[in-house]
C-alpha cells in the first residue's frame, strides 16, 4: 500500500489534511481523501472508485418499491477482506454525509449534480420515466423515519443521506476503524432530522471505548471524540450523561479553565467598578500540533449600539477576585485566544448549563461568559456562528438586547447560502458543534418573531418550511381555525402543494401527490387535525394509527391523551403502552402512563413507568413525587414495608433537589424520613415547610405530630459512649432540633403545642427556668387565658381547665427548683383569673377541681 490508511482516516476525522510521504495524487485512495476534505465531493462521488460502489442492480429500475438497501450490492468481504476496498466505502460515505450537511446545514448551496444525484446513479441515460428527483426524495424520507418519527421531508439530498447510512451500517468495518465513529455521527445527524429523538442503539456508542485507547496518542482526538459522545447524549436529552463527557472532552485536551469574578464595568455611565463574572480559560499546546492560520472568513457579528450597555465587559483589574486561582496569571481584558476545539467544548458546556439549572436568573449569567470567551478569539466559521447563535438566545429575553438577538439571528439564516467562507473551513468543527440545521434555524428566527408579536411575518416562514403544526398555532393566535383546518384537510386529500419548488415544476396530479405523502407525516398530520376537531379527535387518530401501519409513535400518544382525559385509564395506559414501546424517550408518555396505572391502582405499571420519567430527566421533580407515593402503596395492604419506605424517602430526596420551594413534597418527605428513622432529615424538612408556608398560614405550617416525635427523638436518653455518633440521635439530632426552634419556628409561628414542645426540649437539657418561661408561653396561647366573661362553649372551657391544671402542675414540679421563682404566686394567680372570668360555669362538675386546686396552692 503506497499511503498510510491509518493517516488517512485520522485525517477525515480531524477534518484536515496530514501531509504523507510521496504525492498523495500518485495514489487514487489518496486522492479521493484529499478530494473529500477540501469538499469537492462532484469530483470524489463521481470517481471510479465510488462510482465502483454506487452501482445500481440492473432489475431494480423495473420496480422501484424496494428497499433503498435493495438498490446496491453493499455485501461485505470476508474478515481478513481488503483494507482498501473498507476506505473507498468509507471515504464515499463521508462524501454523501458532508455533500448532505453542505446542502442543509453550512451552505453553500450544493452542486446540482448532486442535487438530485440522478446523473450519479444514471451515468449513460439521466432520464428515466420512473426514476426522478421526486421519487428519490420521497423514498428517502420515507425510510429516514425511524421510531415512529417522520424525517423533515424538505430537507435537500435526503438520498445522499440514506445513502451515508446504508454505506455506514449495512456491512462491518474490520479494518477501517474509525468507521464506527462516523456510526456516531451520522447518528447524531440523524437524530436532527427526526421530529422528535429516539433511542440511539447500544451497538453504535459501544466501540467508543475502545477508541479511546487506539487515539491516545492524539490529546485532541481524543477530546474531539468526547465531545461528539457528549452532543449525541443531549440530542437524546441524557443531559448527566452529556456533561460527563464533556468534562472528559476538557480533561482529555488540557483546557484549563475557571467561573470566577473580576473588577469592570457593565454600563458606559458606571462610576464605580463592580465584580463582573468572567471565565479564564487557556488551551494546552500540545505537540506536533499544526493550527490553520489561513485567512479567517468568518459570520457578520452585529454590534449592540445601546445608549448605556457596553459592547463588552470592560475589566479594569488583571487579577481576579479569587485569591487562589489557578488561573490568576491571566489578565480578564486580554485573555489568550483559544483552540477552536476547546472553544467547542465552551459552547457545549454551555448548553448543559442551561439544561441542569433549575430556571431562574442565574442560568443566563452563567452562560453568558462562556459564550463572551468564544466570541472575544473568533476562529472558525462554524465555531463563530454557533457561538453568536448562542449569544442571541440569551440576548432575547432583555429589552436592551432583543433587537440584535433577532438582527443577529436573521443574519445568521442569510449568510447560509453565501460563499463567504471556504466549505473545509464550515464542515470541520461541525460534528463537535450543537449548531442546528437551516430549516431548524428559521423556524428558531419564526418562534422570535412570535414572541415579538410579529405573527404574518412568523406564518409566512412556517408556510415555506412546511412546518404545519407551527402554522396552525399562528392561525389560532389570529382567529383563523377555518384556515388551518382547510389546509391540514387539503394536504391529507393531495389538494394543496407542498413546496414552492413543486410549484415551478407545474404541479402533479392529486393522486400523484397524494402518493407522494410518506406514512410517518400524513399520520402526523391526522393526529393534528385531531386537534384541530376534539369532537372527532379520536377518529382522526385512530385513523392516523392505521395509515402508518401501527408505526406512529405520535398517533399512540395523542390516542392515549384523549383516553385520558375522558377519565379512561385502561385504554389509555394501552395506548400510551404502544407509544412507549416505539419510542420510549417521549418522557411526557411514560409520565402520562404513569398517572394512568395509578388511577387503576397498577402499582407495578406505575412504578415502572415512573422510574422511566427519572431516567430520562432526573431532574423531574413530580415524576419523583409519584414514584414515592407508588413505592408507599406497593407491598400487602396491612403494613407498608420497610424497604419500599427507604425507596420512597431516596426518590422523594432526589426530586428536591430540583425541586427545593415545593412545600408539599417537603411535608411528603418529612412523614417519610420520620417513619424510616432518618430524623434528621425530618427535622430539616419540617423547617423548610415552616420557611416556605408560615408567612401564609402561620401555625398550621407546623405537623406537630412530627415536632412532638423529634422532640421525644431528642431528649431519649443517649446511646452508648462506644457507639458510632449518628445525626439521628443524641446529642446532634438535639442540636439539630434546637437550631428548629430557633431560627426557623420561634421566629414565625407559635401555638401552644409548639411551645410546650420547646419546653419539653429545655427540660431535658436541664435550662428549668427557660422551660418554665415557655410552659407560660404555651399557656398565654391556649385557651384557657384567651377565654372572657360570658364564655358559652362549655368543652372549649372544659380545655381551658385542663390547661390550667397542665400549667399549675408544672409550676409545682419545676418552680421549687428554680432559684428566686415565685411559682406559688404565679400558680394562684393563674387559677383565681381563669375562675373570675368563667363564673358562669360554676354549676359543672370540672369546676370542683378549680377550687381544689387553688386551695392545694394556698397550703
Amino acid at each position: 500500500m503506497s499511503f498510510d490508511g491509518e493517516q488517512l482516516q485520522r485525517s477525515l476525522l480531524d477534518g484536515q489534511w496530514r501531509e504523507q510521504a510521496g504525492d498523495p495524487s500518485q495514489n487514487v485512495i489518496a486522492q479521493l481523501c484529499k478530494q473529500v476534505l477540501d469538499g469537492d465531493f462532484k469530483a470524489a462521488l463521481f470517481s471510479p472508485l465510488a462510482r465502483s460502489m454506487l452501482t445500481l442492480n440492473p432489475e431494480v429500475l423495473n420496480d422501484l418499491s424496494q428497499p433503498i438497501t435493495s438498490w446496491f450490492d453493499f455485501s461485505a468481504p470476508s474478515a481478513g477482506g481488503d483494507y482498501e476496498e473498507e476506505l473507498v466505502h468509507l471515504l464515499t460515505a463521508i462524501a454523501c454525509l458532508h455533500a448532505f450537511l453542505q446542502a442543509n446545514w453550512t451552505g453553500p448551496d450544493l452542486d446540482p449534480a448532486l442535487d438530485p444525484p440522478l446523473s450519479l446513479l444514471l451515468p449513460d441515460d439521466n432520464k428515466h420515466p420512473t426514476l426522478t428527483a421526486e421519487t428519490l426524495q420521497h423514498k428517502a424520507v420515507a425510510e429516514l423515519a425511524c421510531a415512529g418519527e417522520p424525517a423533515y421531508h424538505l430537507a435537500h439530498g435526503a438520498f445522499l443521506f440514506r445513502l451515508a447510512l446504508l454505506l455506514l451500517f449495512a456491512r462491518p468495518f474490520h479494518h477501517a476503524r474509525s468507521a464506527h465513529w462516523w456510526r456516531v455521527r451520522a447518528w447524531a445527524v440523524h437524530q436532527q432530522l427526526l421530529a422528535e429523538p429516539v433511542p440511539v442503539p447500544r451497538d453504535v456508542l459501544a466501540p467508543l471505548d475502545a477508541l479511546v485507547d487506539a487515539y491516545a496518542d492524539e490529546p485532541r482526538l481524543v477530546g474531539r471524540l468526547w465531545l461528539e459522545r457528549g452532543l449525541l447524549e443531549h440530542h437524546v436529552t441524557n443531559d448527566r450523561a452529556a456533561l460527563e463527557c464533556f468534562v472528559k472532552a476538557a480533561r482529555a485536551t488540557g483546557l484549563r479553565y475557571e467561573l470566577t469574578g473580576a473588577l469592570g464595568k457593565r454600563t458606559k455611565f458606571q462610576q464605580t467598578d463592580l465584580t463582573q463574572l468572567v471565565l479564564l480559560a487557556e488551551s494546552m499546546p500540545q505537540d506536533g500540533e499544526t493550527r490553520d492560520e489561513s485567512a479567517k472568513q468568518l459570520p457578520e457579528t452585529l454590534a449592540l449600539n445601546d445608549d448605556t450597555l457596553l459592547e463588552q465587559t470592560e475589566f479594569t483589574s488583571s487579577d481576579p477576585t479569587t485569591p487562589d486561582s489557578r488561573l490568576g496569571h491571566l489578565d480578564p481584558a486580554n485573555q489568550p485566544p483559544l483552540h477552536p476545539l476547546d472553544q467547542c467544548i465552551f459552547l457545549s458546556l454551555c448548553l448543559n448549563v442551561r439544561n441542569t439549572s433549575p430556571v431562574h436568573g442565574l442560568t443566563t449569567e452563567q452562560m453568558s461568559p462562556y459564550v463572551a470567551r468564544v466570541i472575544s478569539h473568533p476562529e472558525n466559521w462554524s465555531v463563530h456562528t454557533m457561538a453568536l447563535l448562542l449569544r442571541s438566545r440569551l440576548e432575547a429575553h432583555r429589552t436592551r438586547t432583543v433587537e440584535r438577538a433577532t438582527l443577529q439571528l436573521q443574519a445568521l439564516v442569510d449568510q447560509m447560502p453565501t460563499a463567504d467562507a471556504a466549505l473545509p473551513q464550515r464542515l470541520r468543527w461541525l460534528h463537535a458543534l450543537p449548531l442546528p440545521s437551516k430549516w431548524e434555524l428559521e423556524r428558531e428566527l419564526a418562534r422570535r418573531f412570535l414572541t415579538l408579536g410579529v405573527v404574518k411575518s412568523a406564518l409566512e416562514i412556517f408556510e415555506r418550511l412546511e412546518m404545519w403544526e407551527e402554522a396552525v398555532r399562528c392561525w389560532q393566535a389570529i382567529e383563523r381555525r377555518d384556515t388551518a383546518l382547510n389546509v391540514v384537510r387539503d394536504l391529507l386529500a393531495g389538494r394543496r402543494e407542498e413546496a414552492d419548488a413543486v410549484r415551478a415544476r407545474g404541479k402533479a396530479a392529486s393522486g400523484q401527490r397524494r402518493d407522494a405523502l410518506d406514512a410517518a407525516r400524513e399520520a402526523r398530520l391526522w393526529c393534528l387535525l385531531g386537534e384541530l376537531e376534539p369532537e372527532r379527535s379520536r377518529e382522526h387518530f385512530e385513523r392516523a394509527w392505521e395509515v402508518s401501519r401501527e408505526t406512529s409513535g405520535r398517533a399512540m400518544r395523542s390516542l392515549g391523551g384523549h383516553h385520558f382525559a375522558r377519565d379512561e385509564y385502561a385504554e389509555a395506559a394501552q395506548c400510551l403502552r404502544r407509544a412507549v414501546a416505539i419510542n420510549p424517550l417521549y418522557v411526557r408518555s411514560w409520565f402520562v402512563l404513569g398517572c394512568a396505572c395509578i388511577r387503576e391502582q397498577d402499582w407495578e405499571g406505575a412504578r415502572e413507568a415512573f422510574v422511566r420519567c427519572v431516567t430520562i430527566d432526573d431532574e423531574d421533580a413530580e415524576s419523583w413525587n409519584n414514584l414515592a407515593s407508588v413505592y408507599l402503596r406497593m407491598g400487602n395492604e396491612k403494613e407498608i414495608p420497610f424497604e419500599n419506605k427507604m425507596l420512597a424517602f431516596r426518590a422523594l430526596k432526589q426530586g428536591l433537589k430540583s425541586h427545593y420551594e415545593n412545600w408539599r413534597m417537603w411535608t411528603n418527605y418529612a412523614i417519610v424520613a420520620m417513619d424510616v428513622g432518618e430524623l434528621s432529615e425530618a427535622c430539616r424538612a419540617l423547617g423548610r415547610v415552616v420557611e416556605e408556608r408560615a408567612a401564609k398560614v402561620g401555625a398550621e405550617s407546623v405537623d406537630a405530630d412530627v415536632l412532638d416525635r423529634l422532640v421525644a427523638a431528642a431528649t431519649r436518653a443517649p446511646p452508648e459512649e462506644n457507639s458510632t455518633p449518628s445525626p439521628n440521635e443524641g446529642g446532634a439530632l438535639l442540636r439539630r432540633v434546637e437550631d428548629l426552634f430557633v431560627r426557623v419556628l420561634l421566629p414565625r409561628v407559635s401555638s401552644p403545642r409548639i411551645f410546650r414542645a420547646r419546653a419539653r426540649l429545655l427540660v431535658a437539657q436541664g435550662r428549668l427556668p427557660e422551660a418554665l418561661d415557655a410552659y407560660l408561653e404555651a399557656y398565654r396561647a391556649g385557651v384557657a387565658s384567651q377565654m372572657e366573661a360570658g364564655e358559652t362553649d362549655v368543652e372549649r372551657w372544659r380545655e381551658g381547665v385542663r390547661e390550667v391544671e397542665e400549667v399549675c402542675g408544672v409550676l409545682v414540679n419545676y418552680g421549687p427548683k428554680v432559684e428566686g421563682s415565685r411559682w406559688t404566686l404565679q400558680a394562684r394567680s393563674i387559677v383565681r383569673t381563669f375562675m373570675g372570668r368563667t363564673k358562669d360555669f360554676e354549676d359543672e362538675p370540672e369546676w370542683s377541681r378549680l377550687v381544689e386546686l387553688l386551695d392545694d396552692l394556698k397550703k
